[in-house]
């Protein structure tokens, strides 16, 4: 397929510099970045549900690029919310990519050309993590990627919204090819096309991804158990509440209730051997980020599992009050 040069010309700039807005202005606001600690240069294949041109993803990409990472974007070219893990051949772009970003008639993937880094493909969440995997990695890797993020999704992915999520099918599609993952999700927010001015919540939700991220990469080899994804929803962010890093705690939780009698225990922590749900922990007061240990089934991953990531996120989880 031939790949699409798409020239943004100043758009780029704007992707790069969250004060840009359309029309070539600079908004007034001053953005202050809290970069991931001790980042090496990891290569990340990035993708989400909400498209490539999404502001989120957007300022993900460029708070790890900032940080010194690596990272890749190989995201649907249109809004792909709720497809899960579908799967299907990438078509040309009749009607454009979404918020324009890429004209009527662009071929089925295609790439920013002032940063080809960021790539879209016309298809389905999975489909376009699985080419950035199978095609850009090997391009600007050299090889595999180390690791995989999708998000942070527009709205949270919690318990029942878990098996229908995008951006959760792309970070399970990662780690049936041996790449671990971490899916991103954050209750606050709508579609904003990137060239907007940035908004608070698509910053901090950035930031606590990247810090997360970096965690686990500094934690060491393997990154996370075989088989293992991260679900990860952060609660509601607003100019008066939630409004900076500093603010949000970690808890590692559960994707599903326990059945009675039947599921084993979780891993003990916080003086309990169930874990709490994550619903429960982005809706308690106090800014609460859940993490959850998902398998490829998108269940609950063992007890097993669930201590290897407590291990690994060490000091930086705390217990619900």
């Amino acid at each position: 397929m031939r790949a699409c040069q798409v020239d943004f010309k100043w758009l780029f700039f704007a992707s790069l510099f969250p004060c840009m807005v359309a029309g070539n202005e600079l908004n007034n606001a001053q953005v202050s970045f809290v970069l991931p600690i001790l980042a090496h240069g990891s290569n990340i294949i990035m993708s989400n549900d909400d498209g490539w041109a999404e502001i989120n993803l957007r300022t993900f990409y460029d708070t790890l690029v900032d940080a010194g990472e690596s990272p890749v974007v190989s995201a649907p070219a249109e809004n792909k919310s709720g497809t899960g893990s579908l799967d299907g051949e990438a078509d040309e772009v009749e009607d454009g990519c979404e918020f324009d970003s890429c004209p009527p008639g662009s071929p089925a993937v295609g790439f920013n050309s002032s940063d080809p880094r960021l790539n879209y493909v016309n298809s389905f969440p999975v489909t376009s993590i699985a080419y950035g995997i199978s095609t850009l990695s090997p391009k600007f890797f050299q090889g595999l990627p180390e690791f995989a993020v999708t998000g942070p999704n527009v709205g949270s992915n919690l318990d029942v919204q878990v098996p229908f999520s995008g951006t959760v099918g792309a970070a399970v599609e990662a780690i049936k090819t041996g790449i671990p993952a971490i899916a991103f999700s954050g209750r606050s927010g709508s579609q904003t096309a990137w060239t907007a001015p940035t908004p608070g919540y698509s910053i901090v939700y950035a930031q606590l991804a990247a810090n997360l991220t970096a965690t686990i990469l500094n934690s060491g080899k393997p990154y996370l158990p075989e088989g293992i994804w991260l679900n990860v929803n952060f609660p509601a962010s607003s100019s008066t509440s939630c409004s900076s890093v500093s603010d949000f705690k970690f808890v590692l939780s559960r994707i599903f209730p326990a059945i009675p009698f039947f599921e084993p225990d979780d891993v003990e922590t916080c003086g309990d051997d169930r874990l709490p749900l994550e619903r429960k922990v982005v809706g308690e007061d106090g800014c609460y980020v859940s993490i959850s240990v998902g398998d490829s089934n998108k269940l609950d991953a063992d007890a097993a599992a669930q201590e290897v990531v407590l291990k690994k996120l060490g000091e930086l989880l705390t217990c619900l009050p």
